[in-house]
């Protein structure tokens, strides 16, 4: 086992994997919306789950998430891609209750202690979220991906999406960015191993803490950010609540050495796509274009990215541990949708 680097084993890493998001807008405008009126969020807003009415007190949220390996060791895989895919159901205001394997893996290619230590790490997230894996299923591939399908609950009155966000509001993120950098560094064999800790640790931190702290204030938008980026999903968020936003460069978290790895040209394609696909809607003033790759670069298994009202900020960050800021703030302009500045020069 020591001698498997699951990376090598891939074509891309993890989240950075996603469909570019130019080529999903074409997919999903031609698909027809779901119309039921017990669904309570469905593919209008490109949210993180669905939604379902259950009844009067009881909501249904559901959500799949999966991925190929973003770090070499299956234990480590398994950790990150469980938290990644339970990080929608915190997204959404709402408590996991059970999940299922998604599983593909190469069984000529990889021995099966590597798939069990992968269910091992998953069942162990799982465990520290208070939930089980029930099950799920399994085919043979030419590259392994593994994810969970979480099903969670929530009152109809307490969904969290990733709308709503008002002029004035703080916006703040939850993890620190870099996972697509650095992962990219890790394949290439760039990280030491306290990087390696690091880069691994902050993609296995569960955003239940920040979920479970979010819930004692007024929470008007919510996302996490994984494989569009910070300022992919902070785009999603800014379109459907028809507001814009400010960013301060030197306010957002992010892991060690990013900013290093990407001036020695270790981007992921997933980064570049994203930067291409937003540039029409961000106003990046003087940054270098390898700051502006910093900020779309894909993450898996990040941060909240939340929005809620200013004088709120200072007391929910109180409560958290761990890498976290206010990052900037929503404003009425949305022309550009996002205006990105180097410093904070005025207060939030």
């Amino acid at each position: 086992m020591s001698e498997i680097k699951l990376t090598h084993f891939t074509h891309g890493l993890g989240c950075a994997c996603k469909l570019r998001p130019q080529l999903l807008e074409k997919v999903l405008q031609k698909l027809p919306m779901p119309v039921d009126p017990r669904l309570l969020v469905g593919t209008e807003t490109a949210d993180d789950a669905a939604v379902y009415s259950l009844r009067d007190d009881l909501a249904l949220v559901q959500t799949v998430d999966f991925f190929t390996p973003i770090v070499d060791d299956p234990f480590d895989f398994g950790r990150i891609a469980a938290a990644n895919a339970l990080s929608d159901i915190y997204a959404m205001g709402a408590d996991p209750i059970f999940a299922l394997n998604i599983v593909a893996f190469p069984a000529n290619r990889l021995p099966l202690s590597a798939l069990e230590k992968m269910l091992a790490g998953a069942q162990l997230t799982a465990q520290k979220a208070g939930i089980s894996i029930v099950g799920g299923h399994t085919v043979d591939d030419t590259e392994p991906k593994f994810g969970l399908a979480v099903s969670g609950v929530v009152h109809p009155e307490k969904i969290w999406k990733n709308i709503g966000a008002r002029a004035g509001d703080a916006l703040i993120l939850t993890k620190p960015i870099g996972t697509g950098v650095l992962s990219t560094a890790l394949k290439r064999g760039l990280l030491n191993k306290d990087q390696q800790a690091q880069l691994v640790e902050a993609m296995a931190r569960l955003n239940r803490e920040a979920a479970d702290a979010l819930r004692n204030f007024e929470v008007h938008a919510c996302t996490d950010v994984t494989g569009f980026g910070l300022i992919g999903h902070l785009l999603e968020m800014l379109r459907g609540s028809e507001v814009g936003a400010r960013l301060y460069l030197d306010c957002i978290p992010l892991l060690p050495e990013t900013l290093h790895f990407i001036q020695m040209g270790i981007v992921p394609g997933g980064t570049r796509d994203n930067l291409q696909y937003t540039a029409p809607f961000v106003d990046y003033g003087n940054l270098s274009d390898n700051e502006r790759l910093l900020l779309n670069d894909a993450q898996t298994s990040g941060g909240l990215l939340v929005s809620l009202p200013q004088e709120q900020a200072d007391d929910f960050c109180k409560r958290l541990t761990g890498p976290y800021a206010i990052i900037g703030k929503i404003t009425a302009q949305k022309d550009p949708f996002i205006r990105v500045q180097p410093t904070q020069q005025t207060g939030i």
